[in-house]
């Protein structure tokens, strides 16, 4: 009786770890630079600078919190709390984020989509990539400006 609770304690015990790990193992996880220079912005302008930030947020998703310098020269701060389970999410911080959500699904250890809505109506797509050293992310996203012309971003982040 003693062996098979110890055995049903370290299966526990072994199942949280590993959902810890999965947890810890996130790739998204970490302090991420916009490199401008490998960055593509159409309609442009980029912004001079960008910087986020994510972290683990429950047992299956993040918060990321960023800021930087738009093309204007202004401050720009946007964040969320999402999981991974594509429901929508709000956006919390951020300019012109009145009504935009962001949803993510999870697709393999690198690989996440995005799905922006404003007011429920899609606005635009992307897929995230983190590269196999883990040193690189890239964010590619279609979809259309707050005035309805299509845009198409492409945005490369490295790991600090």
């Amino acid at each position: 009786m003693f062996a098979r609770l110890l055995s049903i304690g370290t299966v526990t015990f072994l199942m949280l770890a590993v959902g810890a790990s999965a947890q810890a193992a996130d790739s998204q996880i970490g302090t991420w630079k916009l490199n401008v220079a490998k960055s593509t912005y159409s309609p442009g302008p980029a912004p001079k600078s960008s910087e986020i930030k994510i972290k683990a947020a429950g047992a299956n998703g993040i918060k990321l919190a960023g800021h930087g310098v738009g093309a204007d020269g202004k401050p720009t701060k946007i964040s969320y709390t999402a999981n991974y389970d594509g429901k929508d999410a709000a956006m919390t911080t951020g300019e012109n984020t009145s009504g935009l959500t962001i949803a993510l699904h999870r697709v393999d250890a690198n690989t996440v989509e995005t799905t922006n809505k404003r007011d429920g109506k899609t606005v635009g797509t992307g897929v995230v990539v983190i590269s196999a050293d883990g040193k690189t992310r890239t964010y590619t996203m279609t979809g259309t400006t707050m005035d309805g012309k299509p845009l198409k971003n492409v945005l490369v982040y490295n790991k600090k």
